[in-house]
């Protein structure tokens, strides 16, 4: 299940959504856009696929039987960092904010049009579609900031302990994309168009809740931050020194 770097386009994308004219609907929209399609309608199901088919990202619904999406999400994101989209009601926008923090990369409100999600997929795809030869020659071995160290090879956390600290795929971009500007104040329309390949809505707090989950992982007191400081009325900056290692 983990992610490749050298994705072809057309990808595999698998629809888990207990809705059977949703599934069939997204399905075929998709396939006519290129896509081969993988369809589950629970989460047995959609182990079963993941385990046995080369998945490159999951659409996901939160409001499943059994095993909702929230928790599928957080087992998913304890083995892999494929990318996953969830689709969730329009009004719940509570529901939206603990699929972020549950390691949703993106999401997608009910009712939507499918060129919308086709729209979504193709950002979070297009950011991988780069080879791991271009990647070689474009970035570092490991970034040092602060305490930490960033393996860009292993795309996971080390501090100063040794030991390893885990990022989803959203939480790894959100960070590289700081130690790309580190010292520079990013506003949330950017760092949004920058990991999610869109514009944001006055309403849209995906930034912030993965900026939040970010600092969890790497403040020592996540709510006096030293690290990712907020900048009042502009966004956020990454206040410290890197060192790249090459």
């Amino acid at each position: 299940m983990n992610r490749t770097h050298t994705l072809e386009i057309p990808a595999n994308i698998l629809i888990v959504d207990d809705d059977l004219d949703i599934r069939q609907l997204l399905a075929e929209y998709l396939e006519e856009h290129g896509y081969k399609t993988f369809v589950a309608a629970n989460g047995t199901a959609m182990w079963n696929i993941l385990q046995n088919s080369n998945i490159h990202l999951v659409v996901l619904d939160l409001n499943l039987p059994g095993e909702n999406g929230f928790q599928l999400c957080k087992q998913f994101r304890e083995k892999s960092d494929l990318p996953i989209i969830m689709l969730t009601a329009r009004s719940a926008s509570l529901d939206r904010i603990l699929g972020l923090e549950m390691g949703a990369d993106d999401y997608v409100c009910k009712p939507f049009e499918p060129r919308e999600l086709l729209s979504r997929i193709r950002n979070v795809l297009r950011r991988m579609q780069m080879t791991s030869e271009e990647k070689k020659a474009v970035e570092p071995k490991r970034i040092h900031f602060a305490n930490w160290t960033l393996d860009v090879v292993a795309r996971h956390l080390v501090n100063s302990k040794d030991v390893i600290i885990s990022l989803s795929g959203a939480e790894y971009r959100l960070l590289q994309i700081f130690l790309d500007h580190a010292n520079q104040v990013l506003n949330r329309d950017h760092l949004l168009n920058l990991t999610q390949g869109r514009d944001a809505d006055p309403f849209d707090r995906v930034v912030d809740i993965q900026v939040s989950r970010l600092r969890q992982k790497i403040e020592v007191d996540s709510k006096n931050p030293q690290i990712i400081k907020t900048v009042r009325n502009e966004g956020y900056v990454l206040a410290t020194a890197i060192e790249i290692e090459s």
